[in-house]
């Protein structure tokens, strides 16, 4: 059988951009097991010939409905599939759906059927209000930095914006790369609707969400981009873990010199 992706180009790259992520994911050590998930909005790349095509699969609930995604297709990670395996082959780790007219079911269409992320609630949701806001952002990845979910282990760091400053501190990038910061969701089950409704939430401040004890969400235009944020704040985070590790707390930047660097960016 013909992959979807046979001379669609475009639709092709996304999911190699996917494949590309899932093994930067893989190689930090963020991902072990089935662990992390990524969706991207691929249905500007759905044309008349895959929208005819039949399912492939039941009709599945997602838990919950969500207005702005009906006829929108995503392509998304498998449940209890690896990045490792995402990152070589992502066909056969990964599915293409599609969401039905009820907004609360989807069909997968291709090239398998495997069933989507277990995070799959959280997901959309996000995609859901990414529609709704108009920000143009089509990717959501979670993943599970070993230093950002260790610091989230410290009751102090989980007051509002005690992380996010403390990270901005550490290197300027953080700062410029990461302009609104880091939320936080304090522990909730995971793929429950609860942890998907409260990180829409924590969605209308920030563009990265940490779920306490669990891992980073991060959203943005692209799935790179979306990447990119957890990948700073990671490096911050490891800066300050270096520095606490040879023994001294290290003095980060001043909130004047923050300020300053705003401006001058334009955050």
């Amino acid at each position: 059988m013909e992959s979807i992706l046979a001379n669609r180009p475009a639709l092709a790259a996304e999911v190699d951009k996917v494949a590309e992520v899932a093994g930067y994911l893989w190689q930090k050590g963020w991902a072990e097991r089935n662990g992390g998930n990524i969706t991207v909005n691929v249905t500007e790349h759905i044309d008349d010939a895959i929208r005819a095509l039949p399912a492939i699969s039941p009709r599945y609930p997602i838990g919950t409905v969500l207005p702005h995604l009906k006829g929108c297709w995503f392509f998304c990670k498998g449940t209890n599939r690896r990045m490792r395996d995402l990152a070589r082959r992502p066909m056969e780790n990964g599915s293409v759906i599609r969401i039905l007219d009820d907004c609360a079911s989807y069909e997968i269409v291709a090239d398998a059927p495997v069933k989507p992320t277990s995070e799959l609630a959280s997901h959309l949701s996000m995609h859901d209000k990414m529609i709704a806001d108009g920000q143009g952002y089509k990717a959501a990845i979670h993943t599970h930095p070993i230093d950002l979910v260790a610091m989230t282990h410290n009751p102090a760091f989980l007051k509002k914006d005690v992380l996010t400053n403390l990270l901005w501190s550490m290197i300027p990038e953080t700062r410029a790369f990461c302009p609104k910061g880091l939320g936080i969701v304090p522990y909730k089950m995971p793929s429950s609707v609860e942890l998907a409704e409260a990180t829409i939430e924590a969605l209308k401040e920030y563009d990265v969400v940490m779920w306490e004890k669990h891992g980073v969400c991060a959203v943005g235009p692209d799935i790179f981009e979306a990447f990119d944020q957890v990948d700073v704040l990671s490096k911050s985070a490891q800066i300050y873990l270096t520095a606490r590790s040879m023994g001294f707390e290290p003095t980060g930047t001043t909130q004047e010199q923050m300020d300053e660097l705003k401006r001058a960016f334009n955050l």
